[in-house]
């Protein structure tokens, strides 16, 4: 499944918000979902049999602003020869503020990712909930709390945890032992922690090695155990290079990887913002030596765009949205990769400061004097 891109989620944020914000004085909001491969002229059958009974609604108003909504999603579903490849959302009724007032909108909208629920419903709000899953992280952290009495692999998808495995060390605890018998004794104990390691390493390797969406993985455990781990427990150079959080963690069970997520929401948001920062980094490289090969500000960047000549345009969300929407059409036309940049970072906010919102980096040199 593709990523939802920055634009998509701008979009979908703003349609969640407006939607969210709406509420009918009766239930008189009309919300239809329907999934992709859904017969649509069935649909369209369908809604029409619904607007037959709606008539029977007792309230004039409520039934007045009910058929006029059906009237106008079906007439919307008309417009479609068959379901969008992720299906389709409609959100129709009297969005008006007043009593007694009737303004009827709709909006139809179709979602970045497949709609995976078909719904039906009147009521004094839209239903948004499925909508707003698709805005959830779409990536998965690996977990692992370790200890040299055992372990526990899990993962993060969104905001839940799931535990993949529970190990036991099989390694025995403290014990007294003098002369030669405690020289042997700690070597045994060693050979089978290490052996204990190579376990878990192996299996973190069976369920990480190929996992596409992992974006990092988090380590928990007392000192020096979980260190041990990741220097002699033979874990693979590729999940290694995706470690991003090492916390001491008290505890290797389920509760022990929800203290590991606890303690490593700031390192999982700083991931969020690594594809943007050096993104930025090399637009502010390029402002500083090869200064030509920029531009910033909005009307220099709508310019150039209009030139063909940006290779990249970065956006600040805070750029009013007729801006934004219109340096989005400019580059749709020519071919440019576009990157909406956030202001909850020191950063992002350098950048909206410096550029006024809007900065390019330029596929050639251009004169703006011509």
């Amino acid at each position: 499944m593709a990523e939802i891109t920055p634009k998509q989620k701008q979009e979908l944020q703003e349609l969640v918000s407006l939607l969210g914000s709406i509420k009918g004085m009766h239930t008189e909001l009309v919300t239809v979902l329907i999934p992709s491969g859904t017969n649509i002229y069935q649909v369209s059958n369908q809604l029409s049999a619904e607007a037959s009974t709606a008539e029977n609604i007792k309230s004039k108003q409520t039934r007045t602003s009910v058929v006029t909504a059906l009237e106008m999603i079906i007439r919307e579903l008309k417009e479609y020869r068959q379901t969008p490849p992720n299906g389709l959302a409609l959100f129709c009724g009297n969005v008006s503020e007043k009593e007694g007032g009737q303004d009827i909108q709709i909006w139809a909208y179709q979602p970045p990712k497949p709609l995976n629920v078909r719904i039906y419903r009147c009521d004094k709000v839209f239903v948004i909930e499925p909508l707003k899953e698709m805005l959830e992280v779409d990536e998965v952290f690996g977990l692992l709390v370790i200890d040299r009495q055992g372990a526990t692999i899990g993962v993060l998808e969104g905001k839940q945890i799931k535990v993949i495995r529970t190990f036991t060390s099989g390694v025995p605890g403290k014990v007294r032992a003098g002369g030669q018998s405690a020289a042997r004794y700690s070597r045994v104990t060693e050979g089978l922690a290490k052996e204990f390691f190579r376990r878990v390493a192996d299996s973190m390797k069976e369920i990480f090695f190929d996992m596409p969406k992992l974006k990092g993985i988090l380590i928990g455990g007392p000192i020096p155990t979980k260190e041990d781990f990741i220097d002699e427990g033979d874990l693979v150079t590729k999940l290694k290079e995706k470690i991003i959080a090492v916390k001491d963690v008290g505890y290797t069970d389920e509760h022990g990887l929800e203290l590991l997520v606890e303690q490593s929401w700031e390192d999982i948001a700083q991931q969020e913002l690594i594809k943007e920062k050096k993104i930025l980094t090399t637009f502010f490289e390029a402002l500083g030596k090869k200064k030509e090969k920029t531009v910033y500000g909005f009307e220099k960047t709508k310019a150039a765009l209009e030139r063909g000549a940006v290779e990249l345009l970065l956006i600040s969300d805070k750029l009013p949205k007729d801006q934004i929407k219109l340096l989005e059409a400019l580059a749709l036309l020519s071919g440019t990769e576009v990157v909406i940049i956030g202001t909850e970072n020191q950063d992002g906010d350098q950048f909206l400061n410096l550029t006024k919102g809007a900065g390019a980096i330029l596929r050639f040199q251009i004169d703006f004097d011509q």
